[in-house]
């Protein structure tokens, strides 16, 4: 059965030190099952990106994992998975993440949430493709950041388009069905992995 949206979730292979973040992670699993919808993101089955997944699973939904060869171990690669791409490279990872979602959503995560976010936000700045993307701001994680990326406005280093082409709030249910909104709003077609 083909899926009636795929949104890929970027999030910690932790989980984090609030129960919050693991119980947002079900959420958003249990949201995507529930409505017929495909899970694309990175194939751990740890911390965050474990929860999602299984989450995804048991309420019906597609999995997609994609992960490169060096960390199937590190970050025990969910065999689980309907799919699971083992890729030679981050690169093709993130390229085939990127080319099989239709919208994006970062929980909370460390470092290589942040470079995924940054990096699909950035394609889309510079027109590689035109796919929501938002920001869950679960208890207050982002705040931070939020504010920073604010500054980084009002030092005159980003414009207010640019913050414009992310979405950002603490209601999962509200964010996810924006982004979906959006996304089926949307052209589709562009071939991200042949991009970049």
């Amino acid at each position: 059965m083909t899926p009636s949206f795929s949104i890929c979730v970027y999030c910690g292979s932790r989980p984090g030190e609030r129960p919050e973040f693991t119980a947002v992670a079900e959420a958003v699993g249990r949201w995507i099952g529930e409505r017929g919808g495909q899970l694309v993101y990175g194939g751990g089955r740890t911390g965050l990106m474990g929860t999602v997944a299984e989450a995804t699973r048991a309420a019906g939904g597609r999995v997609v994992g994609i992960i490169p060869k060096a960390l199937v171990d590190k970050e025990l690669a969910n065999r689980l998975c309907d799919e699971l791409h083992i890729v030679d490279t981050m690169h093709e990872r993130k390229a085939l993440m990127g080319e099989r979602a239709d919208a994006f959503i970062a929980l909370p995560g460390g470092i290589g949430t942040f470079e995924e976010l940054f990096e699909i936000w950035t394609w889309r700045q510079l027109g590689y493709h035109d796919k929501p993307v938002g920001i869950l701001n679960t208890a207050g994680y982002y705040e931070q950041l939020l504010g920073f990326l604010g500054n980084c406005v009002r030092e005159g280093f980003m414009g207010e388009w640019q913050m414009d082409l992310v979405r950002s709030g603490p209601d999962a249910e509200a964010l996810l069905e924006a982004l979906v909104t959006e996304a089926r709003s949307r052209p589709s077609g562009d071939k991200l992995a042949e991009i970049v």
